[in-house]
């Protein structure tokens, strides 16, 4: 059996999943989902894992990182890279 729903986009873009289709997806408040577009059509997917939920399974680095000295460094690379390769040819 086929059941539609309509419902409507406020101004800043938000919408109500109607009750029924919140128990079909098991959705709670603060739930997070997706929309994947597939061949055209949009589906609407429960998302156990987003930033959100892993934030603070990771420990971060204890020194801060010093992001000059990192691409000045990338970029030596890249140059000594190819003169190598200008030596080969």
């Amino acid at each position: 059996m086929i059941r539609e729903y309509f419902t409507t986009i406020t101004k800043r873009g938000q919408v109500t999943i109607p009750a029924e289709v919140r128990r079909l997806l098991g959705a709670k408040p603060r739930d997070k989902f997706a929309f994947r577009i597939e061949h055209g059509a949009v589906r609407l997917i429960p998302v156990e894992y987003s930033l959100e939920t892993v934030f603070g399974s990771v420990t971060p680095n204890k020194r801060p990182e010093d992001f000059a000295e990192r691409a000045r460094s990338a970029k030596e690379e890249k140059v000594e890279q190819t003169l190598r390769e200008l030596r080969q040819a």
